[in-house]
């Protein structure tokens, strides 16, 4: 089993930033991708960004060019450095990982921009 902790979230003004983290632990011998879903109210869950082993990315199109997933090997954490947010933006943020082909995925944490 892997346990995922969030954390980083929040109340945030619109055009401000945030960094979520994501860190893995438990039975952890090779973590694959990583990465970030949302879901806003009453909206269906989508790809926030992920991020493979070889470090190659990928965004949903809404928040290409402002937001930044990376990820620390060492710490089984990724990150999500979320720039320019817009009120949009709010959703709970899920961190998930596939770890032996099995994917593991956070309770969600709010972030909240403001208008």
């Amino acid at each position: 089993q892997v346990q995922l902790v969030e954390s980083g979230g929040g109340l945030v003004q619109a055009g401000g930033s945030l960094r979520l983290s994501c860190a893995a632990s438990g039975s952890i011998f090779s973590i694959n991708g990583m990465g970030w879903d949302r879901q806003a109210p009453g909206k269906q869950r989508e790809l926030v960004a992920s991020i493979n082993s070889g470090g190659s990315t990928k965004y949903g199109d809404s928040v290409k060019g402002r937001f930044t997933v990376s990820r620390d090997n060492d710490k089984n954490t990724v990150y999500l450095q979320m720039n320019s947010l817009k009120p949009e933006d709010t959703a709970v943020y899920y961190c998930g990982v596939n770890e032996r082909g099995y994917d593991y995925w956070g309770q969600g944490i709010q972030v909240t921009v403001s208008s």
